[in-house]
């Protein structure tokens, strides 16, 4: 296996793709709290029917991410990371133009299933980050994309909110605004991260599906367990997402003040945790410690949130639960550290593929967990059931995480690499690297 690739780290370029994925979720968030809504105006009126096709799109959504994560990661491995994002970009600033005009149900089904496709592109940004990140800084470069989810996770829906009140159909127009000057700002910005000479040489369809992709998980041991890992964290974090809302409603007598007020808090604490601490304590006591750490942190939180009887105590696991984001950023920068650059976009497809997965199962099975442990039928009514299904996926996942790591060589610091001048940093709209990048 090669070593990372000696492109010099362009801080622009990692500003972008920052900025992009902020950008992302903050678009999808703002039409979160509108969505349904515009559902059921399409289904007329029937709350049940909308949020049956709300379900089924949300559903839709990550498959088309489960499918089509490696797709763009392989693509991406072939031709460059930047005209794949930017295409993604584009793709998305269209697809929400589409949805806002749309009409008929069948019209917003599609723009749906285009949305799933075009935001599998966070798998191309994540391998840009490996590309252009030296090997051990890579936790805190993957910190700072997991701060960039929790911005647009706490700005998005509240924004999305005051635009609904409006108009259903603003939030969308919006959405496209943000997609579309962020592939303007890429196209003059955004260099590309992957020189020619250290792209694969074809790209292969038994490679670009699912199964491919999971396939090339296995041939790394280390890689394969931590992805199982990856996917359990992923599954847990659903019952927060999937049940919250009426959990809260239920046990507290919440309504959508209160709700707001803690899932603005839950993002706060997640951007603070993963754009700011992970990067001053791994260098302190290394990737793995800190991602068991995390792992711990995360089995304390949903253990809290489970037999949190009064609300205080709930608000108790919400930091807890946010410094389990220990754990994410050092387990994919151990990841990209045992697979050739050749396959960076891959990995992060097969990786992206993962979370898509768990996004399609992870509502189901949490609200139904939620729903049967409140019901009549149950010897124990635990309405905190799911909290403790995540405790438990979890605790699985730390004792694999333990066990996929031992023997973890720990890593040798490399110089970082110098920063070129500004005005080397936007490249030829092509997308291929200038002569003087060349050069270097």
């Amino acid at each position: 296996m090669t070593d990372a690739p000696t492109v010099p780290v362009r801080r622009a370029a990692v500003v972008f793709i920052f900025i992009t994925v902020a950008l992302d979720m903050l678009a999808f968030g703002i039409i979160i709290p509108v969505f349904p809504h515009l559902v059921q105006a399409m289904t007329g009126g029937d709350i049940a029917t909308a949020a049956k096709w709300t379900g089924i799109m949300g559903a839709l959504f990550g498959l088309m991410q489960f499918v089509f994560s490696p797709v763009q990661g392989a693509l991406s491995d072939r031709f460059g990371r930047r005209p794949v994002i930017l295409a993604s970009n584009f793709a998305l600033g269209v697809d929400f133009v589409v949805m806002a005009l749309a009409q008929t149900l069948p019209i917003l089904f599609i723009g749906r299933i285009v949305s799933g496709i075009a935001s599998a592109s966070f798998s191309t940004a994540n391998a840009y980050i490996a590309d252009v990140t030296p090997k051990e800084k890579r936790a805190a470069a993957f910190g700072m994309m997991g701060g960039a989810f929790g911005i647009g996770f706490v700005i998005g829906p509240a924004l999305g909110g005051f635009l609904g009140d409006v108009s259903v159909r603003l939030p969308f127009w919006v959405a496209a605004g943000l997609a579309l000057a962020n592939f303007a700002y890429g196209w003059f910005i955004l260099p590309e991260s992957l020189p020619r000479d250290r792209r694969s040489e074809r790209f292969e369809t038994r490679n670009a599906n699912p199964l491919g992709a999971l396939r090339m998980l296995r041939k790394h041991p280390q890689v394969f367990g931590l992805a199982v890992v990856f996917f359990l964290v992923s599954l847990a974090q659903f019952s927060l997402n999937s049940t919250f809302v009426l959990y809260a409603d239920y046990r507290y007598g919440w309504g959508a003040k209160e709700v707001g007020f803690t899932l603005g808090l839950v993002g706060i604490c997640s951007a603070i945790v993963q754009a700011g601490l992970v990067r001053r304590i791994v260098p302190i006591f290394g990737e793995r410690k800190v991602m068991l750490a995390g792992l711990c942190f995360g089995i304390a939180g949903f253990s809290t949130l489970a037999f949190a009887s009064v609300w205080p105590v709930f608000l108790i696991g919400i930091p807890l639960l946010a410094l389990s984001g220990l754990g994410g950023p050092t387990a994919q920068a151990i990841v990209t550290q045992q697979v050739d650059p050749r396959e960076q976009g891959r990995l992060q497809g097969a990786m992206s593929s993962l979370a898509s997965l768990a996004t399609v199962f992870g509502p189901f099975v949490f609200t139904q967990v939620f729903a049967y442990f409140i019901g009549p039928h149950t010897g124990v009514q635990l309405p905190g059931a799911a909290f403790l299904l995540s405790a438990l996926l979890v605790g699985t996942g730390l004792a694999l995480g333990w066990h996929a790591t031992i023997g973890l060589r720990p890593l040798a610091a490399t110089p970082a690499p110098s920063e070129p001048p500004l005005s080397d940093v936007a490249p030829a709209p092509s997308g291929d690297p200038t002569p003087r990048e060349a050069a270097r």
